[in-house]
């Protein structure tokens, strides 16, 4: 019997564990390998699908983001509140030069420039010694010939009563061929004291000529107003008339309580100004003041020189700052127009084919639309022709843009609600 050492034990037990263990982790490795090999097809497969997800969903966006996003806008119906601005010429409501009817040299005068006059007030006074010597020597002409009516009236009575005694004396008193020559001399008489009669009427149309002269030494205002112009002076010599050749204007009176105003407007627009149509002045020396007109009349005709209309508008001025000669800035309100169409300058389109919008229509596929302009607002244009109110405008259309191309809507902006504020 073999003696056996303790320690001999132990290794035979632990080569018999390894032993017994070989086959179990062989088996082990069998079983892994395949289930290994599954999940890495899993894993791979997982991988391509994720991947060509990931490239479609790619391939979208790319293709999402290929179609432009736009803002869109509504053209809106007529044009309220717009004005239009003209230069205009204020004149006064009358206006009149006044020169000398008289020769002569000018006595006085008694308003200055800028008085305030009213009518029939004396503004000067002309000493005229050569009207007053023909006034005389007219009047006395005309006493003279009065004075000879007188005598040839006497002439006609002695030979009316010589006549008319030759005429009723009993026949045979007096011979027919003298009773005749008494009225030959009674008709004479007639004569000569009609002509005598013309004298003194052709002296009387004389006098009166000269006397309505000599009123004319007194100038006077011809309406309330006020002197705008004096251009003579005490001592100067005064010319009748007013051409070139004669004296200058003396004084110059207008007529400010009421202003007109005159403005040329372009024919394009002549057809919305008519009478009655409000506006608004402003003069160079009263910028921060507003002054109301009314238009009043137009000239009905344009004129061929300047294709514009004549338009004369009334403008009250009971604190006289408005003055003749004034160039004013004339700010018509036009009438609202429900027939015109207006849109953002933004969503015009140029060309080469000439001005056009973009349209989307109901498939977000644009549409690019010419149409005609009207005038130009500021950040809007009118639209003549080629646009309904029911179009969906592109607002700042991309210059790439062409008909039929898609393109997406951009949400509208919700308007911001108020805060409440506490009562």
């Amino acid at each position: 019997m073999l003696d056996t050492h303790p320690h001999d034990g132990a290794q035979q037990v632990e080569v018999r564990e390894r032993m017994t263990e070989t086959p179990r982790r062989a088996a082990k490795v069998r079983w892994i390998a395949p289930v290994a090999a599954a999940l890495a097809i899993i894993v791979a497969g997982a991988g391509i699908m994720a991947r060509r997800q990931q490239e479609k969903e790619v391939a979208q966006w790319t293709a999402e983001q290929a179609i432009p996003t736009v803002a869109t806008v509504k053209p809106k119906q007529g044009v309220s509140g717009q004005q239009i601005v003209l230069p205009g010429d204020i004149e006064a409501w009358y206006e009149a030069p006044i020169y000398a009817r008289v020769n002569g040299y000018l006595k006085n005068w008694y308003f200055d420039f800028g008085a305030h006059v009213q009518k029939g007030q004396l503004l000067a006074e002309i000493d005229a010694p050569d009207l007053d010597a023909q006034l005389a020597a007219a009047k006395a002409k005309l006493l003279s010939a009065e004075a000879q009516v007188k005598v040839r009236a006497s002439e006609r009575d002695f030979a009316n009563t010589t006549y008319a005694r030759w005429r009723d004396s009993p026949k045979g008193v007096v011979s027919e061929q003298e009773t005749e020559a008494k009225r030959a001399d009674y008709e004479s008489a007639v004569a000569r004291y009609n002509a005598a009669l013309a004298d003194v009427n052709a002296d009387q149309s004389v006098v009166d000529q000269l006397t309505a002269l000599e009123a004319f030494k007194r100038i006077l205002a011809p309406f309330d107003g006020i002197v705008t112009t004096r251009n003579t002076d005490i001592g100067a010599l005064i010319n009748a008339g007013s051409s070139s050749n004669n004296g200058p204007q003396l004084f110059r009176v207008a007529d400010v309580h009421q202003m007109r105003v005159f403005v040329q407007v372009p024919q394009e627009l002549s057809a919305r100004v008519r009478r009655g149509l409000a506006a608004d002045l402003i003069v160079p020396q009263y910028p921060d003041r507003t002054f109301k007109a009314d238009v009043a009349t137009t000239a009905e005709a344009i004129n061929k020189t300047s294709r514009t209309l004549l338009v004369e508008l009334h403008a009250d001025n009971p604190d006289g700052l408005l003055q003749s000669g004034t160039f004013a800035e004339v700010h018509f309100h036009l009438p609202s127009n429900p027939d015109t169409i207006r849109i953002p300058t933004s969503a015009l389109v140029f060309r080469e084919d000439g001005m056009q919008v973009a349209i989307i229509g109901p498939d977000d596929k644009v549409e690019l639309k010419p149409v005609k302009l009207g005038r130009n607002l500021g950040t809007e244009v009118e639209i003549l022709t080629g646009l309904t109110m029911a179009d969906t405008l592109i607002n700042s259309p991309p210059d790439s843009l062409e008909t039929g191309d898609l393109v997406k809507r951009a949400p509208q902006a919700q308007p911001q609600s108020q805060p409440q504020t506490s009562r």
